[in-house]
């Protein structure tokens, strides 16, 4: 077994850094954590898409921390939830995936985590799917499960009582889901759970359970949120998503896009700047330091984190020579679309999400073909290998 650290300085970033909220309360895990035995803990992770964004990231930053101190750490793949998907802030229930859907979106998810877990060595991190348990429970074992849980505890949810008050649908699997969640605590015989706050209720229900079937006081430790300007968090819902498959430009770039107000928080949470160093920056930031100047570091600091430092530094120059200087990026995606139609282009791209704002970027003057500015409404503008596409100020192509 390991061995694990008691470092009172590494505990107290562990249990404060990024941190909202631990359950049962924060000196309960401090005490666990001194104690040196080593614990069993999990996040777990939906594949309801093919990548991992850095809402993830935040979560396994957290449990390397762990890891880093000798603690054995799951990364639980959601194969059977992922079928269902999390109704957590959802005005509507998700489209149902296959299993077979499931499966390809998790397929490189190994893969991408690496650049932040440890799968190899005494303490790896070990992968596993929740399919190997829920798939084999029969109807009488749910009803079992059901029976600890009650519909006004269902009730607390917050999107649950919003749409019933919309007379909008509730459907009973996603009163289950909960349930589920909470049987991966039980499952796997886990000691914590880390999960991002808006998992708070699916966690907490696990917390419920583990005292009831196993005896056991399960802590759940959750993570602040990357939130926007206006509250939403960062992620592939809202459409602000940065993939950590994604190339080190776009992740430069999307980050110089975030609002001054989370200049703070994403050193906080999406880089590993010591937080001596980012009390600093935060008065920096109310004592009129250019915020450009701030997120050029938060960028770079974010790209290293999660790719590379010369990832990081070839993106800054990009960025820096685009921008400042007003030139094309040295390199740029190149794209070979279905069709040589600019609007298919920009789909296909990933630069518009849709063939109705592909639209309206183009009506509002936003998108030009070899420098010279697509016409409003000219929708069927031809393209060509060769030509470089450009929306904004920011998104480059070229076309393959």
């Amino acid at each position: 077994m390991p061995k694990t650290t008691t470092d009172k300085k590494k505990i107290d970033e562990l249990l404060t850094r990024g941190v909202e909220n631990v359950y049962p309360n924060r000196a309960f895990l401090e005490a666990r954590l001194k104690e040196g035995k080593q614990l069993t803990l999990y996040t777990g992770y939906d594949p309801t898409a093919p990548t991992l964004h850095i809402g993830h990231a935040i979560t396994m930053m957290k449990l390397r921390q762990f890891q880093d101190l000798g603690h054995k750490v799951i990364m639980l793949i959601g194969d059977f939830t992922g079928m269902i998907g999390d109704p957590t802030d959802k005005g509507a229930a998700r489209q149902k995936l296959t299993h077979k859907e499931v499966l390809a979106n998790c397929k490189s998810y190994q893969e991408q985590a690496s650049t932040i877990l440890n799968f190899k060595g005494g303490n790896a991190v070990k992968l596993k799917y929740n399919s190997e348990w829920l798939g084999k429970l029969n109807f009488a074992d749910v009803l079992e499960l059901t029976s600890h849980f009650t519909v006004q505890r269902m009730l607390e949810r917050d999107m649950f009582e919003k749409r019933h008050n919309e007379g909008k649908p509730v459907f009973l699997h996603e009163f289950l889901y909960p349930v589920m969640q909470a049987y991966d605590s039980v499952a796997m015989d886990v000691d914590g759970e880390v999960g991002g706050n808006d998992q708070t209720f699916n966690m907490l229900a696990g917390r419920d359970l583990m005292k009831i079937l196993k005896h056991k006081e399960k802590f759940v430790l959750t993570a602040k949120l990357l939130v926007d300007s206006g509250g939403k968090k960062m992620g592939k819902s809202e459409g602000n998503m940065i993939a950590l498959s994604g190339t080190p430009e776009d992740m430069f770039g999307k980050v110089m896009s975030w609002t001054d107000e989370m200049i703070v928080k994403g050193f906080e949470l999406c880089t590993r700047v010591p937080m001596e160093e980012i009390e600093r920056i935060e008065k920096e930031v109310s004592g009129g330091v250019n915020p450009r100047d701030l997120k050029l570091r938060l960028a770079f600091e974010v790209v290293q984190t999660f790719l590379s430092k010369p990832a990081a530094q070839k993106a800054q120059e990009n960025f820096v020579a685009t921008f400042s200087k007003k030139e094309k990026p040295n390199e740029m995606p190149e794209v070979k679309p279905s069709a040589y139609d600019i609007v298919i282009l920009l789909v296909e791209a990933g630069v518009c999400k849709s063939k109705g704002e592909a639209r309206r970027v183009i009506d509002q003057g936003g998108v030009k073909i070899n420098d010279k500015k697509v016409a409003a409404q000219n929708y069927s503008a031809t393209i060509k290998k060769g030509d470089i596409v450009q929306k904004g100020s920011r998104w480059f192509v070229n076309v393959k």
